[in-house]
């Protein structure tokens, strides 16, 4: 089990605010509700403010899209090592229903070769469950994605956060690792270990121009600390 839940709301409607208070009600661990009003997508915004009211020494990030198994907290605090930040799997769900049920027991052998025998799911080669030392280290900018991350919470300080400067869908995961990379962070991954389960949903979502320009201007750059982060910079 995770220490504690902070939910890092990014104007969700009152109906939300008391589904979490209820999940809260009967949670083993603290649930905190980080909400800000809806000024347009504010993730990194909203994640910061999330941060700031975190209590622990090593954060793991998800989506709100994402479905987790019994496996994810324990591996990526397996995985946590200093000098690294986690880049976890995912695993794509398809359009034909799939419960929290079957992720809870994908790793099992018969509901693994149900799930694949089906094509319900996508990437199902991650959820081979293989914990030994496989791990692979870079610092490279592909295969970044935000709905699955950890790192420890005096890394995420030393770089100011996530840059709120992004504002809209797209590339501030990408932005804020490549402050990692100047920060004197490596990408580890594993094949086969903290994967997520990825939610089916319409999508049209295309990165602006604007935050393509941000990510292109960190990456010409040799800081490492964002001036609109956990802390606004002069």
């Amino acid at each position: 089990m995770p220490d504690e839940v902070l939910v890092a709301d990014d104007g969700s409607r009152r109906d939300t605010q008391y589904l979490i208070e209820e999940f809260a009600k009967r949670a083993p661990f603290p649930v905190i509700h980080v909400w800000h009003e809806d000024r347009g997508f504010r993730l990194a915004k909203i994640r910061n403010k999330a941060i700031e009211r975190s209590s622990g020494d090593y954060i793991i990030v998800i989506d709100g899209d994402c479905v987790i198994n019994r496996y994810f907290i324990s591996d990526h605090e397996f995985l946590a090592e200093r000098g690294c930040f986690i880049q976890g799997k995912r695993v794509l769900v398809k359009e034909r229903a799939v419960t929290s049920f079957d992720c809870q027991h994908a790793n099992s052998f018969p509901s693994l070769l149900k799930m694949a025998l089906t094509g319900s799911l996508s990437n199902v080669h991650h959820l081979i469950r293989i914990p030994l030392n496989l791990t692979l280290k870079d610092k490279k900018l592909k295969g970044i994605k935000g709905c699955n991350m950890s790192f420890f919470r005096e890394d995420i300080d030393a770089v100011n956060g996530y840059n709120e400067n992004f504002v809209g869908w797209g590339n501030e995961d990408s932005e804020l690792a490549c402050r990692f990379f100047k920060y004197g962070l490596t990408k580890k991954v594993h094949p086969f270990m903290a994967v997520c389960f990825h939610l089916w949903h319409i999508t049209n979502k295309q990165v602006s121009n604007s935050n393509r320009q941000l990510l292109l201007e960190t990456a010409a750059s040799t800081g490492y600390c964002c001036r609109n982060g956990l802390i606004e910079k002069d």
